[in-house]
């Protein structure tokens, strides 16, 4: 497989920088090819602003979606984002990797999806219509690929639990694994995640780097999230809501847009 790993951390002997290490090893181990773009390292620009669109006239309002979608489809979107557009094209999986703060992904990171993810190439895609939405949510350019997060949080995995006090890890992550990853048509893999990591030793360090080596491992094999394609039949169209009585009695929240086990052999779509 041909791995891209975008990583958004600003210390280069980070816990997060050794975790991206002992990643791309295994990778590269298991025969694969992988290509690291480290956002700090690059200098990557965050804010979407007038210098991300030369083709835009000096007279002319700013507005970023029409810019988006007028750069992409006219080919004047900046080297720096054309190259990154080239990456996700070029890799057969996405992995985004940073440290959970503000429990959110760092600035600079959501900066490269606003900026990468422009109108055209991961939205804007497809007829819409009463009968279809657009190719999105299970479809889009990006289908037929994978994606996963691995994550460093300083919190106690317990924190993060079904009765954390902070929420549950999976509906934290759900607006990126569902909507930044799984919106343009990625399969999306479980998360990675590694807690408690401002009380790391080395013991700590060993078994963290043990998992995610085998988790590298199973790049290639392990299930996709069972997230509810858009246009698979489970929603109304053009309101995109999930049709009555398809969820467990008890599901909620985010978890309505997860197929569940019981679903799996209902021939529920």
């Amino acid at each position: 497989m041909k791995v891209l790993l975008v990583f958004a951390h600003p210390e280069p002997q980070s816990l997060s920088a050794s975790l991206r290490d002992v990643a791309t090893r295994e990778l590269e181990a298991a025969g694969h090819e992988v290509r690291v773009s480290d956002l700090y390292a690059m200098g990557w620009k965050s804010q979407i602003d007038r210098a991300d669109f030369p083709a835009l006239g000096s007279d002319e309002r700013l507005l970023p979606i029409a810019a988006s979608k007028n750069a992409f489809s006219a080919a004047t979107l900046t080297d720096d984002v054309k190259a990154e557009v080239d990456k996700l094209l070029w890799g057969d999986a996405l992995i985004l990797q940073f440290p959970l703060w503000w429990f959110a992904m760092p600035a600079i990171l959501k900066g490269w999806v606003d900026r990468v993810y422009a109108y055209g190439f991961a939205y804007g895609v497809g007829e819409h219509s009463d009968k279809r939405w657009g190719d999105r949510y299970g479809e889009g350019t990006l289908a037929g690929k994978r994606a996963m997060l691995i994550v460093t949080a300083g919190g106690w995995e317990e924190h993060y639990g079904p009765r954390g006090v902070n929420g549950p890890i999976d509906d934290l992550l759900f607006p990126i694994n569902h909507g930044i990853l799984f919106y343009p048509g990625y399969d999306v893999l479980p998360p990675f995640v590694t807690y408690s990591t401002d009380r790391f030793n080395e013991e700590c360090f060993e078994t963290a780097a043990r998992h995610l080596r085998e988790r590298m491992r199973t790049l290639e094999t392990v299930e996709p999230i069972p997230y509810r394609r858009q246009n698979g039949g489970d929603y109304h169209i053009p309101t995109m809501e999930l049709r009555a009585g398809l969820e467990a009695a008890s599901t909620s929240g985010f978890r309505l847009h997860v197929r569940q086990f019981a679903e799996a052999g209902s021939g529920l779509s």
